[in-house]
């Protein structure tokens, strides 16, 4: 019996899906299909998938073309799969020419023509909404928004505003952007979402006026170092019936939120500290110390949670204004320890200490890409990760997506009583 097997995604199932695999079968005697998982998917950042799991692999089984389906999990898994299941052919569409070359070593290698004129991104592209993205900023970089915008299904990133007009021409320039407008709310009024990419002391105006013209928002965080304006930000977008979004990607990342379910799970016992700390130089922008304490906190409040009994500051001042704080929180049965530098520079590193082990995550643990895991009763480190690439953006905005798929309009990231908790610990370090 000849066994050959093809791989895909088979999102929106459709002609050309079907083509493929009524070919492949004429390869051979018996199909096997290999069915991207979700958690493959956002690894490698194919984020557009529309349909669940269990939808494709329906749609694959109902062609009545298919023997077996399997599942791929993870890069590098077609060698294993090709050798497991004693495969004779491996089939795939010609769009991917020569990428598989390698695979001749372990079978026959076929590319077979695409069906031409139809594709899962083209039906995406023709029927599913898309959403005008606004930026406002002052800064002369984009965070890699829009770059990372492209990655997702539904999101346009067609115009800025900035109150700077060299500032303006520049940054339109540079990202090749079709609009600029000499007035935010021009801006507003030709946006349905508004990314607000500016320094703390402006960020609370153009969000308020954006919520109030019906217009969803992402925001660099927090919104305002005074935590009653977060409370009003909040109870507006509930008003309004708009999404107001926290810029911390790393809360839609899975691999922090692995570490989220071991810590708060029990799998490294009780908590006994957190230990986490930041830095960065960055003289274009003041106040950068609270945009790192945002990400500091996260880990803290989502961990121990928001009562603590005690909290002290720490706050060292230079020429340019406060460049380094120390926060110390004490909970009933344990403490967490932050430290965030601008020019003073401190080890970038996240460790979690529990009575059975201890989690680590050194460098920029804050994209939530890579985290180890040391047990007391074990003599080996447990690693885990994931691809990641660029600046998290893609998995903030697949998010984003979701919810505006399912009419909601709170976060399931960084919830609304943590963001304002943030908000409140900001404002007594800025006191």
């Amino acid at each position: 019996m000849k066994k050959v097997i093809t791989y895909g995604t088979y999102d929106l199932f459709h002609k050309g899906h079907f083509n493929i695999l009524k070919r492949a079968r004429e390869y051979g005697d018996y199909l096997i299909v290999g069915v991207t998982g979700e958690n493959y998917d956002i690894g490698r950042g194919k984020l557009s998938v529309h349909d669940s799991l269990a939808e494709r692999i329906e749609n694959v089984k109902n062609t009545g073309l298919v023997d077996q389906i399997i599942v791929e999990e993870y890069l590098g898994q077609k060698i294993s799969d090709i050798v497991k299941y004693d495969v004779d052919t491996f089939v795939i569409g010609d769009d991917w020419r020569g990428k598989f070359d390698h695979l001749s070593r372990y079978c026959n290698m076929v590319y077979l023509e695409r069906t031409k004129g139809i594709s899962s991104t083209q039906i995406r592209q023709e029927n599913f909404t898309t959403y005008d993205v606004g930026i406002v900023t002052d800064l002369k970089d984009d965070n890699n928004f829009i770059s990372e915008s492209k990655l997702v299904n539904g999101f346009n990133v067609a115009c800025v505003y900035a109150a700077d007009d060299e500032l303006k021409k520049e940054f339109t320039q540079r990202y090749n952007l079709k609009q600029s407008f000499a007035d935010y709310s021009e801006l507003v009024e030709n946006s349905d979402i508004v990314y607000v990419r500016t320094k703390i002391n402006n960020r609370s105006r153009y969000i308020e006026e954006a919520i109030k013209q019906g217009k969803h928002v992402i925001s660099d965080p927090p919104f305002s170092l005074d935590a009653s304006e977060q409370v009003h930000l909040y109870n507006l977008a509930k008003e309004h019936n708009v999404i107001l979004m926290d810029n911390i990607k790393m809360v839609h990342i899975h691999v922090f939120n692995q570490l989220l379910w071991m810590t708060q799970g029990g799998l490294i016992g009780d908590i006994l500290s957190i230990n986490c700390s930041i830095s960065r130089e960055d003289k274009s922008r003041n106040n950068i110390l609270f945009d790192l304490l945002s990400l500091a906190l996260v880990p803290i409040l989502k961990i121990q949670g928001q009562d603590f009994k005690n909290l002290k500051i720490n706050k060292t001042y230079g020429t340019e204004g406060m460049e380094f704080v120390s926060l110390f929180f004490e909970y009933e049965n344990s403490n967490a320890i932050i430290n965030v530098g601008n020019s003073i520079r401190v080890d970038n590193q996240l460790e979690i200490i529990g009575t059975k082990g201890t989690i680590r995550s050194k460098g920029k643990w804050w994209r939530g890409n890579y985290f180890e895991v040391e047990k007391t009763d074990a003599d080996h480190v447990e690693v885990y990760n994931t691809n990641y690439a660029g600046n998290g953006f893609k998995y903030l905005l697949k998010a984003f997506s979701t919810m505006l798929a399912n009419d909601r309009i709170d976060s399931m990231g960084v919830f609304e009583d943590e963001s304002i908790k943030i908000a409140e610990i900001m404002e007594k370090v800025n006191n």
